[in-house]
Formats: structure tokens, sequence, C-alpha cells
């Protein structure tokens, strides 16, 4: 029997608090992808972000990003943007962009994308210099999520796009302080944007987490882990 099974719910919470204290949010993210790294044998895998991100914006292909700049914001080293060639710009938004570029150089030279450093207040960039902006289950990894939605929008340009998925109710942890639920995202991003499309799924058992969004989403009922996929227009 493992301590997880001995430990009573009522005590896992507090104890779940003091381990996100207790161990480094940048630190913990840096090890998550260094173990991917290595699973993807010293060259990160990135075909799926094409499936992923124009399923998420209910497009066939890549020609909607025509000319325009694309953003993903918490975009990880992987190269997520390396399949939107139709865009004018692509840009990579990370808290550690720098230390990627350290740690993952080759890979990220091979991107073609621009990969850029946030912070936990501010994205730099100027206000309304996103055309379309993406996020994958990467704004729950934020210290302050109302600041860094006032943020996302801000870089959004006034008829611009939103395409995001969200992971909700799932237990907060090292790498990812913030618990999502559909009216914390209400509340502080998409109260303030048009929605176009708005998908939930409850969260499968096994095999792809995103695969009832390819098929039949799994009835979804508040209060339980599942997956959010967002689509909105800034007005």
């Amino acid at each position: 029997m493992s301590l997880r099974t001995l430990v009573p719910d009522p005590v896992k919470t507090p104890l779940r608090s003091i381990r996100n204290q207790l161990v480094p949010k940048t630190g913990a993210e840096l090890e998550f992808w260094r173990s991917r790294h290595t699973l993807d044998d010293g060259r990160f895998q990135n075909d799926h972000y094409e499936r992923l991100m124009l399923g998420m914006a209910e497009e066939p292909d890549s020609s909607f990003l025509a000319g325009k700049i694309v953003a993903d914001f918490g975009c990880g080293p992987r190269g997520s943007l390396v399949w939107a060639t139709d865009a004018a710009l692509r840009i990579g938004i990370d808290v550690l962009a720098d230390r990627y570029c350290d740690e993952f150089t080759s890979d990220l030279l091979s991107h073609a994308m621009v990969y850029l450093k946030a912070t936990e207040k501010v994205i730099p960039l100027p206000e309304g210099f996103v055309d379309v902006m993406f996020t994958l289950n990467a704004i729950d990894h934020v210290d302050d999520f109302p600041r860094m939605c006032s943020e996302i929008i801000r870089v959004i340009r006034r008829g611009g796009l939103f395409v995001g998925s969200f992971n909700l109710e799932e237990p907060a942890g090292p790498s990812e302080p913030q618990r999502l639920d559909e009216r914390l995202i209400d509340d502080h991003l998409l109260g303030r944007l048009e929605v176009q499309s708005y998908r939930l799924t409850a969260k499968p058992k096994q095999g792809d987490i995103y695969a009832p969004f390819f098929a039949e989403p799994l009835p979804y009922h508040r209060g339980e882990e599942g997956y959010l996929w967002v689509k909105a227009v800034k007005p």
C-alpha cells in the first residue's frame, strides 16, 4: 500500500500546498522538459502541435495565419509553432525562454520562431501586437492569473483571435500553481472577449487526453477534471 493511499483526503490538500511552496516552480518545469528531451531521444518532437492547434482553432490548415503575427503563450521549448509556416512572424512566449535557449540551443535555433522571455507580470510586447494568440495547457502555470490574463488580452490586436486550451479542476502542483475552473476563466479572460467557440469534455480515463475533441466530447460536469477549448475575438 502506498503512502498516497494511507493519507486521508482532508490531509492531502494542505500537504500539497506545503510541497508546492518547497519545490521551486522553475526547477520543476525545467526538470519536466529535460526528461521530455531525453524521451524524445535528444531532439524535441513537435509534429503533434499542428493537429492540436488547428483543432483548437477549428481550421483545416494554417492558411488563416497568412501574413499574421502568431504567438503561443507558455510555449515551452518544443517548437509549438513550427507548423505555422504561413505566418509572418511566430513568437513563443515563456518565462523560461532564456533557460531553454541555454539548455536546448540546437532545438530552438531550428524552429524558425522568436522565443521571447516574459515575466510573471508582463509580456514585453506592444499593445495590440499579436494577431493570433494560442495557449495550450499553460496559463495554469502562472503565479498571478488575473494579471497575466490582462497581459494576454493587451497584446492581442482588436479583432485578433485568442485560441486556448485549459485544464479544468486539475489540482495545483509545483509547476502549475493555479487550479482553474470555468468561472475563474470567464471572470478574468473570456468575459473580456467575444467567444466564438466553447467546447468542453470530461477527462478520458486513458489514452490521448484531447481525443474527445476530435470525436465525441465526453459529458462534463462542473467540479470534475476536464478540458476546455475556446476560440474568441478581442472586440
